[in-house]
This record gives C-alpha cells, structure tokens and sequence, in this order.
C-alpha cells in the first residue's frame, strides 16, 4: 500500500543493472516529483527504517496510477474485496483467488500513499502501522488465494475477518476526508 522516498541512499543503492530495482527508483522519484515542498521535507526527515519499510510495501506491487486518487483505489480495492465474498459465496475457487490477488496488488495513486495520509501522519511513529496493516490486509489476500487455489474454500471464508480487520484499523488511523490531496502538484 505505499510510495515514498527521495532519499539519496537508496537512490545510490539502485543498480541500474537490475531493472525491477531501476524501475522502482523511477517510480519513487516520479511521486516525489509531485509532492509539495513541505511534504517532501517530512519525508525527508523519515528515518531509514521508515523508508525502507515503506520501500518493500511498494515493492510488492506492479500497478500504479498517473491520476487515480487514493480514494479511487479504494473504492477499487472494495470492489475487490467485495468480488472476494461473491467468490466465497458462489464455491468459485478461481473467481476468489483472482479477486484476491488482485486486492493485494491494488493500483497505488498517483504521487503513492503519503501525500494522501495528512501532514500530520508523515512521521516514524505514526507510519510505523502500516506494515502490519499491509500484513493483514495484502498478505491474507494473498493467503485467501492461495488457499482458494488449493480448493480449501473454508479457510480462505476465514481469512475475510482477517483482511476486514486490516482494512477498517488502517481507516481509524488514516483516514480523514476521503479525495484529493492538497500535499501534490498535479499539472
């Protein structure tokens, strides 16, 4: 679930000889490009355990958007989630796991996670949270497919509480007045 970074350590530790690694820096520095200045400096003053958390979150997807809001990915990850139950609901092992996975591997917005979250949020203490969130939200989906592909359709049901419980602690957290942000220069 994130974006963020500009710090010119792991800009350094990027090999541009490996190009999943080059293709995340190219990501990375896009976002920044987007934040404010008083955005860019929270993240700058992020220490290197928050980055790099942050880093491997984004890593671990493949989609991201050039003008989806966060707000739009979610509703998308909802229509997911909810694809998830209707696969559940209907004994369909395929439609659960591809639903699933696609869950886990939601879009991330445009400008990534952070300018969406509030001033107030972009500190270690408070983004120290979200790597258990993004366990229990995308890595139980990604379990609930797995187990989906197995045919064991009870334990994937018995997941759903577990990804639910992610979904609405993150929320309780983060989230204010769902839209745009104020915190990106968009063109």
């Amino acid at each position: 679930m994130v974006l963020l970074i500009g710090s010119s350590m792991f800009a350094q530790s990027v090999s541009a000889a490996d190009p999943s690694l080059a293709e995340l820096k190219k990501v990375l520095q896009s976002q920044i490009e987007l934040m404010k200045p008083e955005l860019k400096g929270k993240v700058k003053d992020l220490s290197m355990d928050t980055k790099m958390s942050l880093m491997a979150i984004l890593a671990m997807h493949s989609r991201y958007s050039e003008r989806a809001t966060l707000r739009q990915v979610m509703t998308e990850v909802l229509s997911d989630y909810q694809s998830v139950l209707a696969g559940i609901m209907t004994d369909n092992p395929e439609h659960t796991a591809d639903s699933a996975r696609r869950l886990a591997n939601h879009r991330i917005p445009v400008g990534g996670l952070l300018p969406y979250l509030g001033m107030e949020n972009i500190s270690d203490e408070r983004l120290a949270v979200l790597d258990s969130f993004n366990s229990s939200v995308e890595g139980n989906a990604l379990k609930l497919a797995d187990a989906a592909e197995a045919g064991d359709m009870v334990k994937a049901a018995s997941l759903i509480g577990d990804i639910s419980s992610g979904c609405v602690g993150c929320h309780g957290v983060f989230r204010s007045q769902p839209g745009v942000s104020d915190l990106l220069s968009l063109k």
